[in-house]
């Protein structure tokens, strides 16, 4: 079983995703106003990919973003695709209004 890290690194705008010690991915993070984090765009290395870690990513980041009390905004498809079929506990979410015209 692989070591899988995800870290928040605010001067990065992002929250990486580590599989033993090697950067596999990153979920960008863009603050829009005071406890507000817009979230649009996941990116997983392609050596990385079919094996589940954009999940492993964005569940990890909704989780530490609950944690500090923020409210997300998913822009990010994959991101709200996770948030569709699960449930973050204490997460606050602001979905983004689409246009119809």
């Amino acid at each position: 079983m692989p070591d899988l890290t995800i870290t928040r690194e605010d001067e990065n705008h992002r929250y990486t995703l580590s599989v033993d010690g090697e950067l596999a991915g990153f979920t960008e993070i863009h603050p829009d106003g005071p406890g507000r984090l817009r979230m649009p765009h996941t990116v997983i290395i392609p050596s990385y990919r079919g094996q589940g870690l954009a999940t492993a990513l964005v569940a990890g980041a909704l989780e530490d973003v609950a944690s500090r009390s923020e409210t997300v905004v998913p822009l990010c498809p994959v991101v709200a695709k996770y948030l569709h079929e699960n449930a973050v506990d204490g997460l606050m979410i602001d979905w983004p209004v689409r246009r119809t015209d």
